[in-house]
């Protein structure tokens, strides 16, 4: 439960009792420490980052620690979330010699995911990417593997080179240097971070408006009916999270299967 949320339930805040609305925001982002050593503080959202990738290799050793040629639930599960992610994500941008970068896909793919949906899962409730802190080591760890990967499979200079479009007339090149430069080099990862935080942001403090307008409206008379459209509109939320929980993950890693492919063979 949110900051704001506990504290109109627990104070039993509503319009008719003459409370001010708890509008929701950037402290229902901020958590408490769960302890404290010295400077440093280990608060909940640490917990469920841990607790994510906790599950997601929990999952795939057990799924595949004695894989059988005729494989039980859990092995067919995980083999139907590689092949999931190999066939929607890696084989479209790399083909079939981008599968030794499956492993990393994988993970990275239901690492983001279950981060995401936590949001949506009770005690829990509370999606790790919308802290941005939390984005910003993927982001770097796909920033980096790109740039090694270009310079690696290209040379430092043949990458630079190929990051711009050949045959445009000699003076466009004045302009289109340093743009494709801050592409690359800035804009490709700023907006690979930012995408993924500023949807779970957004909805997760969404979701935290129409929950505590749901029980702030509540009241036997009028009220009744302004609190059911807002926990009818809570529901909506809910369900579009679902989908945007799944989504965002896709969207991540299928920006980095596209960056690798551009790393590994440039795109002229």
């Amino acid at each position: 439960m949110t900051g704001a949320v506990a504290a109109a339930a627990g104070g039993g805040c509503h319009i008719f009792n003459g409370c001010g609305f708890p509008a929701p925001g950037l402290q229902d982002f901020a958590w408490k420490p769960i302890f404290t050593i010295g400077s440093f503080s280990f608060t909940k959202p640490m917990l469920l980052a841990i607790l994510a990738a906790v599950v997601v290799i929990g999952f795939f050793w057990a799924a595949f620690r004695k894989p059988k040629l005729i494989p039980g639930r859990t092995q067919s599960l995980g083999e139907m979330a590689i092949l999931a992610v190999r066939d929607q994500i890696l084989r479209p941008s790399l083909g079939a010699r981008g599968d030794s970068y499956l492993p990393f896909l994988v993970s990275l793919f239901f690492f983001i995911y279950i981060m995401n949906i936590m949001e949506l899962i009770p005690i829990l409730q509370f999606p790790v990417t919308s802290r941005i802190g939390f984005v910003w080591p993927m982001v770097f760890i796909v920033y980096f593997l790109y740039l090694y990967l270009g310079v690696k499979h290209q040379g430092a200079w043949g990458y630079l080179r190929n990051m711009i479009p050949p045959g445009v007339p000699a003076p466009i090149y004045i302009i289109l240097v340093p743009v494709e430069l801050l592409r690359f080099f800035v804009f490709q990862p700023f907006t690979l971070g930012v995408r993924l935080f500023g949807n779970m942001f957004a909805g997760h403090l969404l979701l935290t408006i129409f929950t505590i307008a749901s029980w702030y409206l509540l009241s036997l008379s009028v009220g009744l009916l302004y609190a059911a459209g807002s926990f009818a509109l809570a529901i909506f939320v809910f369900v579009l999270e679902t989908l945007v929980t799944l989504l965002q993950a896709f969207i991540f890693t299928t920006l980095t299967a596209t960056y690798i492919a551009s790393s590994v063979e440039p795109a002229h």
